[in-house]
């Protein structure tokens, strides 16, 4: 499973590389839906707009940002203030009771930590030099996905975590898995968009979870519980890899449309395998960006000779910082 990744957040990579065209509809209704705070958008994918805007859409999302990031601080201001005020009660009555109450210990553990999160927060609502954080996605997050529409290659920002129409809203909780789409279950759990609607991804690292005595190769010791590490995965050399994908445009009445995605995952390399993760995602070489993009449901075969015509690429792994 993938469970995150660095991607390219900025459209204008897809652009480039790609002659794509960029789907300003789409995005402004993803910025406009986060108003309300629930959607994730990655710092990166904010930038593309920031620093560079001509269209009145552009502007629109460009005054989107602006919106959210003045109520984003005014909102952590007041949960620091709120905290500090939290944490200065504690202390009186720590320094007037030497046995406080347990909702005073409680403010004494719970203030310091609330505040140092809203600090960083802060900080990082504020900070204006790129990092490589900014451009990051976990399950729930957006991401900038190119897809075929009306024969031409169109980047749309789509949420990391496919929930394919027709299902209730429900189905994200009750299938938080659907970030990956396995490559042996492509024609029965994901038969509504293998053959049909497919993207790609743009990626530069991913990050995968796994248990420390399978990277170790060794057993557990006796008592040892289990702990899970992160690993960060890069081809060596570094490049660019096209990630193939699946999304569903979802809709129901009343509800806001959600467009999606799930990455496609295969049997590992050797290398990958051996620092004890089983699951990879699947890459694609440019010649078959169109084939993929533009698939025949009639000829699955074409679609995983896509998948077995892979470049020969070893992948060297690090702890994640």
């Amino acid at each position: 499973m993938c469970y995150s990744a660095q991607i390219r957040a900025d459209y204008r990579d897809y652009v480039r590389l790609f002659g794509a065209q960029l789907g300003i509809k789409e995005f402004v209704k993803v910025f406009y839906g986060r108003q309300d705070g629930k959607l994730k958008i990655p710092k990166a994918m904010e930038a593309a707009f920031e620093h560079q805007a001509t269209t009145s859409e552009e502007l629109e999302i460009q005054r989107l940002i602006a919106s959210f990031k003045t109520e984003r601080v005014m909102a952590l201001e007041k949960e620091l203030f709120a905290q500090r005020k939290r944490l200065a009660d504690a202390e009186r009555i720590l320094q007037a009771n030497p046995k406080p109450p347990k909702s005073a210990q409680d403010s004494l553990r719970i203030a310091p930590s609330k505040i140092s999160k809203a600090r960083l927060d802060l900080d990082d609502l504020r900070r204006t030099e790129p990092a490589d954080r900014d451009s990051r996605i976990f399950p729930g997050v957006y991401a900038p996905v190119m897809v075929v529409r009306d024969g031409q290659r169109v980047v749309v920002p789509m949420r990391y975590q496919c929930r394919p129409a027709g299902r209730p809203a429900s189905y994200d909780s009750e299938y938080p898995g659907t970030y990956n789409a396995r490559r042996d279950n492509l024609e029965r759990f994901w038969r509504g968009q293998f053959g049909f609607t497919h993207g790609i991804l743009l990626v530069d690292t991913f990050y995968e979870n796994v248990k420390r005595h399978d990277m170790e190769h060794r057993p557990l010791a006796p008592d040892e519980k289990p702990e899970n590490v992160i690993l960060q995965f890069k081809p060596n050399p570094p490049e660019l890899m096209l990630i193939a994908c699946l999304w569903s445009h979802w809709t129901k009445d009343g509800e806001p449309d959600l467009l999606s995605f799930a990455a496609i995952t295969d049997e590992p390399p050797p290398e990958v395998r051996d620092a004890g993760h089983d699951r990879m995602i699947i890459r694609i070489k440019p010649e078959h960006v169109d084939a993929w993009l533009n698939p025949d449901p009639n000829n699955f075969k074409a679609l995983y000779d896509i998948f077995d015509d892979r470049t020969p690429t070893v992948y060297e792994h690090r702890l994640a910082a």
